[in-house]
């Protein structure tokens, strides 16, 4: 009775045992999809998973004639098991020859990062002894991979157009395995970017998700570059100094707070012909601004002090002594509108939160220097560069260099040197308390 329900079940022909029928479940993937109800998919998805109960988000019902023939049905599970902490799936398709169990349980039907998939694929074209090293050569078996894949991703398409918010809903759940396509299915790459959604600086107050290509569209005239930022969480990345002329300007940032997201936008590398760069990358290249963007700032920049250039190059030198090789350079800032300072990847680098991540996990990655940038516009800036004409407040100067650079650091998600900055925070505190009067008027 084993034998026969795990190999013959869906055979033509009743087969009888004392009395009991053995092969009694349908094979409605040879059936016509009007002809087969909600409820029988439903029971077939109950019979493959072992699960009843539980309804798929969706399934899939497949049919191929040239230039070799299939029958398949696929379906997608509610939840993904691998992140409720059951580790990674183990399960394959079911592969039949002529209606009869070749394997339970193959794996090389989808590639990995459609491995959350159930369902069984019915072909007349595998013969009924093939072995698994023959499936390996098989050309017909190959192109059955190819044709499955490729079906599966116009589904997505047409689900994540057609349904937006069960696409969400999908994603939420599966987006972690399927972005794993972008770096192992080069083939497919392009079409599986356009599958990939994010959450925006746009989007926060919604429970939306951005698409790359909705991020295209909408990008601002002149913008050559995709933005992302990154960080634990989605508060942390708001507050990153590194955000705020998109703030000003109102220019979308993609929010990351997963590391494996970087990771993959990393590898894609671009978008359309656009690059896809972080926030905090040196070679980042806004649009040009608007007239009515010039006619603003114009104003603004009118009520703002600004350090002059001399006394900005003599700030700038000092803190480069002091930093030494802490940094790679010191600069001009034309990204910050509020903060003093912060912190940016050399061109090519990492972003900080990926340098972070790999520190964490690999003891011997040393983080690469970055770049300290300044705010030509801030009090405290200017206020530096104004001293800096008096070689007596040099080495003030350059302790509050130090002293910028760890805040930046914080601010980035790094550890200064804590014995350092509370020695200097000390003294700081004690030439302030210096200057206070103890008399009491």
């Amino acid at each position: 009775k084993y034998i026969l329900r795990k190999y013959s079940t869906f055979v033509p022909h009743a087969i009888f045992v004392e009395g009991e029928h053995i092969n009694n479940q349908p094979p409605i993937w040879l059936e016509p999809k009007s002809s087969v109800t909600d409820e029988q998919y439903q029971n077939f998805y109950e019979y493959l998973t072992h699960f009843p109960g539980q309804k798929p988000l969706w399934h899939l019902h497949l049919s191929a004639d040239s230039p070799f023939q299939f029958h398949s049905i696929l379906y997608c599970p509610e939840n993904n098991l691998e992140r409720m902490g059951f580790g990674r799936a183990d399960h394959g398709l079911h592969l039949c020859a002529k209606r009869i169990l070749v394997q339970n349980d193959n794996r090389d039907l989808l590639p990995d990062y459609l491995r959350f998939l159930r369902g069984i694929v019915d072909s007349a074209d595998l013969p009924l002894n093939v072995s698994r090293e023959a499936l390996q050569d098989n050309t017909v078996f190959r192109k059955m991979q190819k044709v499955i894949t490729r079906k599966v991703l116009d589904h997505l398409d047409t689900f994540a157009s057609e349904q937006k918010e069960s696409y969400f809903k999908f994603y939420r759940e599966f987006g972690v395995i399927l972005r794993e396509g972008i770096t192992n299915d080069f083939d497919n790459r392009e079409r599986i970017s356009a599958l990939l959604r994010f959450a925006s600086t746009h989007s926060l107050a919604t429970t939306e998700l951005v698409s790359l290509e909705e991020y295209v569209e909408r990008a601002k005239e002149g913008q050559e570059q995709i933005y992302y930022a990154c960080g634990s969480d989605q508060d942390s990345v708001l507050r990153d100094p590194n955000l705020e002329v998109f703030r000003k300007r109102n220019l979308e940032v993609l929010v990351l707070t997963d590391p494996a997201d970087e990771y993959v936008l990393s590898y894609l590398r671009e978008f359309k012909g656009k690059p896809i760069l972080s926030v905090d990358a040196a070679d980042l290249k806004l649009p040009p601004e608007s007239a009515d963007e010039k006619a603003d700032e114009a104003k603004k920049d009118d009520a703002k002090p600004e350090a002059t250039s001399a006394n900005l190059d003599s700030l700038i030198g000092l803190l480069k002594e002091a930093l030494g090789e802490q940094v790679q350079d010191v600069r001009k800032s034309e990204r910050l509108t509020e903060s003093a300072c912060c912190l940016v990847n050399a061109q090519g680098s990492m972003s900080t939160t990926m340098q972070r991540v790999l520190r964490m996990n690999t003891p011997d990655f040393e983080m690469q220097k970055m770049i300290l940038e300044v705010n030509p516009n801030s009090a405290l800036v200017c206020r530096l560069a104004e001293l800096s004409g008096n070689s007596n407040n040099h080495g003030f100067i350059k302790d509050c260099g130090r002293q910028m650079h760890a805040n930046a650091m914080i601010q980035a998600g790094l550890a200064p040197n804590g014995n350092e900055m509370a020695a200097r925070l000390q003294s700081f505190m004690m030439e302030l308390a210096g200057q206070k009067s103890s008399i009491v008027t």
